[in-house]
């Protein structure tokens, strides 16, 4: 199925093969997100950013994704500062919306804005966060992570024992993650978390009905032995409409648990931002340095992605190839110190 002029609401549309078809314009267009090559092919495309919640990573990956392709960019952050606070209907403002720009991107802290915003257009909407919901684009360059780390240790995806730990049940990015794994075979998926915060019921069902084994532990040290893939994620204290259940010291994952558990090719994933304050339990610093932490790889991943997905869903993607041209300014060898040097020398 072709993905021009669709939504991108859920994980759910892609398949097997549109994601390796995503992966192949990903690697092409990476020289672009480094700023050593340009391409022109969405000039004079227009991209809202429309983000009624706090985002860092998202927000500025969708825009400089657009950017890299030549478009433009026109948006608005916070609720509060939009027609909304007036009290306008998001069908009103997608449908003014729809005037200006090309493709919107949004996120929302209510699960069913993203759907209601989409219903209202005939332009195409990519969610980018919708509360507890999805967090598709996360869960592709999550996903184009995972096949770029295993293939650099010669590793299929099929067949792997992926880890998901933390909060599970208000985590966007792992409900996302979870159906694109499920597009691979023979996966053992372990659900690692707190009884109060596991992985929905029909999310497990989900992967369980495509032929994969799904674990639950609310123990961290069994849980995530063995694992090819540790993906972790902070506490979603945003998303609890009461108190907090706060994590045990089990949960946080760090140097002294991380040599109990993991292996010399064990891949640490999170898709940030982590929580660094004392007592949050999340994944600690002092696993900075180490070359089987991929969150930065994540991160830089997330443009040339982003920039794949855009390309696809505005009809471009057969003309990027032979659009390419060399960048002209000055970019350095690497981005920082502690890259692992297998990436630093790929860069």
């Amino acid at each position: 199925m072709s993905l021009i002029g669709k939504h991108i609401l859920s994980s759910d549309l892609f398949d097997r093969d549109q994601l390796e078809e995503l992966f192949e314009l990903a690697d092409v267009l990476a020289p672009v997100a480094r700023g050593r090559q340009v391409t022109r092919v969405l000039e004079g495309a227009v991209m809202a950013s429309l983000f009624f919640e706090a985002s860092t990573r998202t927000r500025l990956s969708c825009e400089t994704a657009f950017l890299r392709l030549g478009g433009g960019v026109t948006s608005s952050t916070g609720a509060e500062i939009m027609s909304i606070s007036k009290g306008e209907s998001l069908a009103d403002t997608s449908r003014v919306v729809t005037g200006y720009c090309d493709l919107v991107v949004m996120r929302h802290p209510e699960v069913s804005a993203v759907h209601e915003f989409a219903a209202a257009t005939n332009i195409p909407v990519v969610n980018c966060g919708n509360g507890a919901g999805e967090h598709p684009t996360q869960a592709l360059l999550d996903m184009f992570t995972l096949h770029r780390e295993f293939a650099r240790i010669g590793l299929p995806m099929d067949g792997r024992r992926i880890a998901l730990v933390g909060d599970l049940r208000h985590g966007r990015t792992v409900h996302s993650l979870i159906k694109l794994l499920s597009r691979y075979e023979g996966l053992t998926i372990v659900c690692v978390a707190p009884d109060s915060l596991g992985m929905p019921v029909e999310l497990m069902e989900l992967a369980e009905n495509r032929g994969h084994r799904v674990e639950q532990s609310d123990q961290p040290r069994t849980g995530l032995k063995g694992a090819d893939v540790i993906y972790t994620t902070r506490l979603q204290t945003e998303r609890f409409a009461d108190k907090p259940v706060p994590y045990s010291d089990d949960f946080r994952i760090d140097k002294a648990l991380f040599s109990e558990v993991g292996g010399p090719d064990t891949v640490i994933m999170h898709p940030l931002p982590r929580d660094g304050r004392p007592g949050s339990n999340d994944l600690a610093t002092d696993l900075n340095g180490d070359p089987r932490l991929a969150v930065f790889r994540q991160t830089d991943a997330g443009i040339p992605m982003r920039m794949a997905l855009f390309a696809s869903v505005l009809g471009v993607a057969d003309a990027v190839a032979d659009s390419l041209r060399p960048a002209t300014w000055y970019r350095p060898e690497y981005t920082g110190p502690e890259d692992a040097p297998f990436y630093k020398n790929a860069r």
